[in-house]
């Protein structure tokens, strides 16, 4: 036992956990990564006058997400629903984007 009198972690509970760490910090880094792509394309649709959602696009991209799931064996509503959660914070970002550009002189 160690001095903390905290139990010792089993090894692979500590090697699980040490990948559930891996993988978050490259969800983290990918994420990030897609919104600096997903700016760009609010900054172009202010610019061409678009709307910042496109329904048909996002209708495109569940379909495509909820066949990637299955392949992936994750559930297909699990990742819809994550989808959903980071195109409403796109739409967001863009609807910003469009409010600076409009303001422009």
């Amino acid at each position: 036992m160690s001095g903390s009198g905290a139990p010792a972690v089993p090894s692979e509970l500590a090697r699980l956990r040490g990948s559930i760490d891996n993988i978050d910090a490259a969800l983290v880094h990918i994420l990030a990564e897609r919104f600096k792509a997903t700016q760009r394309v609010g900054v172009l649709k202010a610019e061409l006058g678009l709307p910042a959602s496109d329904p048909a696009r996002e209708a495109e991209q569940v379909g495509r997400l909820r066949r990637l799931a299955q392949e992936a064996e994750l559930d297909p509503v699990f990742a819809e629903k994550f989808l959903a959660f980071i195109v409403a914070e796109v739409i967001h970002h863009h609807e910003a984007i469009a409010q600076g550009h409009a303001q422009r002189p």
